[in-house]
């Protein structure tokens, strides 16, 4: 048995910890870039917590997924601002571009150098500068990745930003920053997290590490995402479900993801669609064309024990098989009011397209088994 794990240099778990956010930064520099989401009233706490220390600090506002360009202008204005620091606090876009942010501040030449994809895919040769990330949506575990996902408007693609050198100095994840997120955001959040603890769990590069958490993390969505969509402020549902996220962030930086996100990249980049949104519209239907595949093709393959224990682990019942995590799964995407893929504009005219690109995909890889073209188009069809 060989494998590796890597993740955040810290980890600091717990309701109200973000006042400890300026004590930690202090130890880094006196100057931060503030990276958030489209709203930045939300900063105003942190804000507040960083004048405490006396730290500089100059808010960066991220609107919507982000791209090649507002990486680059986040840059610029570090340089321009003296920032030795980052910090991003909201959800997985803004994570994803501090993330990418702090790591060319260090490193020279052109972002675009750096990039899979689109890029030459160069390795960064200088760790990031520090980073700290603050999660306030319980959903991508970005903050403990050591990717960031850019889009590329002019390419209709969303491409990754890579390397163990971007992985945060700490990610600090504070459950009571997710009590107020409306049901929707808690919905595609809390299902983007359940497709990253299973896809990693019946992974072809799954570890005993990565299965551990992954079994606990499926658990806690199992028993928590439906009490804290019907309810915000219940705080054990929003625990489990800041748990599940980070452990589905630490699973699939070391055991990979499948055909959702094979799927979900794609889609991104050509639609303007959130993510864990898209990722639940495909899970249960990934979910059982990979099971056929695998009945046909892969009969001694471990996947198939692996998708009976998502279904024992979901339903909580001992005797449950594969099809029955299925069903569990398709019924939990229903009741929380997921779209399919047509609410995004997306159809059937887009099949090609998005198969191919899908099938390039580097998440495709870690699938449990290969799938053919019509059973990817197959796929696709039933999500739309």
């Amino acid at each position: 048995m060989r494998f590796e794990f890597a993740t955040a240099t810290r980890i600091l778990f717990g309701t109200g910890l973000m006042r400890e956010a300026g004590k930690l930064v202090s130890e880094w520099g006196d100057s931060v870039l503030l990276v958030t989401g489209r709203d930045t009233d939300r900063a105003r706490k942190l804000g507040a917590i960083l004048d405490e220390q006396k730290i500089r600090y100059t808010v960066f506002p991220v609107d919507g997924e982000p791209g090649v360009t507002i990486v680059e202008r986040g840059v610029a204005e570090a340089k321009r601002m003296g920032c030795e620091v980052v910090i991003s606090l909201g959800g997985g876009s803004a994570i994803d571009a501090g993330k990418a942010i702090a790591a060319m501040l260090t490193n020279d030449g052109a972002l675009v150098d750096y990039l899979e994809v689109i890029g030459k895919g160069q390795a960064l040769r200088r760790p990031s500068a520090p980073f700290l990330a603050i999660p306030t949506t319980a959903g991508t575990g970005s903050e403990v990745t050591r990717n960031a996902v850019l889009a590329s408007p002019a390419h209709r693609v969303k491409v990754s930003l890579r390397s163990p050198l971007m992985l945060p100095r700490v990610a600090l994840v504070d459950p009571e920053l997710t009590f107020d997120l409306p049901p929707s955001i808690t919905a595609t959040t809390g299902l983007d997290a359940l497709t990253q603890l299973i896809e990693p769990y019946v992974s072809n590069r799954a570890n005993p590490l990565t299965d551990a958490i992954c079994q606990d993390g499926m658990r806690r969505v199992s028993r928590s995402l439906r009490r804290a969509f019907a309810d915000g402020r219940n705080a054990e549902a929003r625990e489990d479900m800041a748990l599940a996220s980070l452990f589905g962030g630490m699973a699939l930086a070391n055991a990979g993801l499948g055909a959702v996100h094979g799927f979900a990249g794609p889609i991104g980049g050509m639609f303007r669609a959130p993510h864990g949104a898209v990722c639940a519209a495909l899970l249960p239907h990934v979910m059982e064309v990979n099971l056929r595949a695998l009945r046909q093709r892969g009969s001694g393959s471990d996947a198939l024990r692996r998708y009976d224990e998502v279904a024992r682990l979901l339903t909580a019942n001992p005797e449950a098989q594969s099809g029955d995590g299925v069903e569990w799964v398709r019924k939990l995407v229903l009741e929380l009011g997921i779209p399919g893929l047509r609410a995004y504009e997306v159809s059937r005219s887009d099949t090609e397209a998005l198969v191919k690109k899908a099938s390039a995909a580097s998440s495709m890889k870690a699938n449990p088994i290969e799938l053919t073209h019509a059973e990817l188009a197959e796929t696709l069809a039933r999500a739309i």
